[in-house]
């Protein structure tokens, strides 16, 4: 405790006891009412009355045999305390909120799957149950998710795959089914869906091994598996990018199906049928994280799939 706030506690020689009291006599003007209020007795009353006075040093109470009046002081000191008593019943409040996560801070990153798939219904949900919570968003590239909650830089991530570690803990948000992106000029774009097959001889467009690593490794299974590896002409940091590229006809592209949220002139999106592979987007949150807003959140993240909050991308046209 800094000297101001030891110099106020020595200054204080009175409770919260005494001045509930006292403000229950300003209130109904009346000794025997005030304590039958406070379900003590009259003397019991007017003893901690002149005890809160003598602390005080000045008298707050002019009683006669006919009435109770405050003084200037005891006007002064009433409407001080009640203040006070305000703050004080807010502050108790406000620790209980806190220590049961519903309020506080919460730090999440996401990639761009998440933000355009069920993330943001997600938030939306848990903000209408939990409005005092603070939240910080940041993206981030899947493995700079994972290495930002192991060294503590954010609570939660939200990333494409589960991270096989004792010291984290994992909960599945969704799952994304994979989607061609094609100019919508492209001989392709007029089918109802394609084959990964169809898509071997085509210029790709991808996101940068930089921002979409974690990605390109699926990716790349997914093409193997069909007996092609993509032919890489132009790269993007971002998914902007991405679909701004497939739209001025440079390539077509293999993105998440949550493309479908994200509209953009003169690009299609198609499913492809014959690629069963998922992509999944997992919350992550290191196992040693004591918050208890986290801790809330993860239970909220748990209810709120379980209710079918989090479903997978359906494949449609």
């Amino acid at each position: 405790m800094d000297k101001a706030g030891s110099d106020t506690a020595q200054c204080l020689k009175f409770n919260l006891r005494q001045v509930r009291a006292f403000l229950a006599v300003a209130s109904e003007l009346h000794f025997r009412r005030a304590a039958d209020r406070l379900f003590i007795s009259q003397s019991a009353l007017s003893r901690s009355i002149l005890a809160l006075e003598s602390a005080v040093g000045t008298p707050l109470l002019e009683r006669s045999t006919r009435q109770v009046r405050l003084t200037d002081a005891g006007l002064a000191f009433a409407e001080e305390c009640r203040q006070a008593l305000s703050y004080l019943e807010r502050a108790d409040r406000v620790a209980h909120a806190a220590a049961d996560g519903r309020r506080g801070r919460l730090r999440i990153g996401y990639m761009n799957f998440a933000i355009s798939g069920g993330l943001p219904s997600l938030l939306r949900s848990y903000w209408k149950q939990f409005p005092d919570v603070v939240t910080d968003l940041e993206y981030a590239p899947s493995a700079q998710l994972r290495a930002a909650v192991l060294d503590g830089s954010i609570d939660i991530g939200f990333v494409i795959g589960r991270v096989q570690s004792d010291r984290v803990r994992n909960a599945l948000l969704e799952t994304n089914d994979f989607v061609a992106l094609l100019p919508d000029t492209h001989p392709l774009a007029a089918r109802p869906q394609l084959r990964l097959a169809d898509l071997a001889h085509e210029p790709f467009v991808l996101g940068t091994e930089g921002t979409f690593s974690t990605f390109r490794k699926l990716l790349f299974n997914v093409c193997y598996e069909a007996g092609f590896y993509p032919n890489i002409v132009q790269e993007a940091s971002n998914t902007s990018g991405i679909f701004g590229m497939v739209a001025a006809g440079i390539g077509v592209s293999l993105y998440a199906g949550c493309a479908r949220n994200d509209f953009r002139a003169g690009v299609v999106v198609k499913p492809v049928a014959d690629v069963t592979e998922v992509i999944p987007t997992f919350a992550i949150w290191e196992a040693s994280n004591t918050s208890k807003v986290l801790h809330q959140f993860t239970e909220f993240l748990k209810s709120y799939t379980l209710a079918g909050g989090g479903i997978p991308s359906p494949k449609v046209a």
